[in-house]
Formats: C-alpha cells, structure tokens, sequence
C-alpha cells in the first residue's frame, strides 16, 4: 500500500488573508519577531492497488481536478510505501 502526503500553498505574490490573520494574532499574543506567515492545505490519501508510477500519475490529476486551485496554488506530494 502506498500513502500520498500533498501540500497545497498559495503561490507568490498571492495575497493570503488567513496567513495575515494569524500573524497579526500572533503578534498580539506577543510574539513580534513572527514575520511573514502562510497557510496551506495538508492532505494524507492511501492508494492500495497501484505502483509508484500509476500513483504519481493519478496523484497529479487528483491535485488538477479538485485538490488545488492551480491557478493560485501551488502543490507537490510524496508517496511513500506502508505496511
């Protein structure tokens, strides 16, 4: 079996409002030094029944069709094999 680990970010220059938000609560909880803070979307999906490259294959489509917005996110995965 393997296990797809996705991260979706918004791509530079695209303005994260959430990440904003968080900053400003950080901040005013006390902790000034936080810079830049951004969100993303952080995905666990097991595949059973394929290898590495059918997995790679549908793990992209997936991220195409409804996982990311690609036109202001970016993404990458990992697969890596489980008992």
């Amino acid at each position: 079996m393997l296990e797809a680990t996705i991260y979706i970010s918004l791509k530079s220059g695209v303005l994260d409002p959430q990440g904003e938000t968080v900053k400003h609560a950080l901040h005013s909880l006390g902790y000034p030094q936080v810079g830049e803070v951004s969100m993303g979307k952080y995905l666990r999906i097991k595949l059973d029944g394929l290898n590495r490259e059918q997995a790679s294959t549908q793990l992209e489509q997936m991220c195409q069709r409804l996982l990311a917005n690609t036109v202001i996110e970016d993404y990458r995965f990992e697969i890596n094999e489980i008992s």
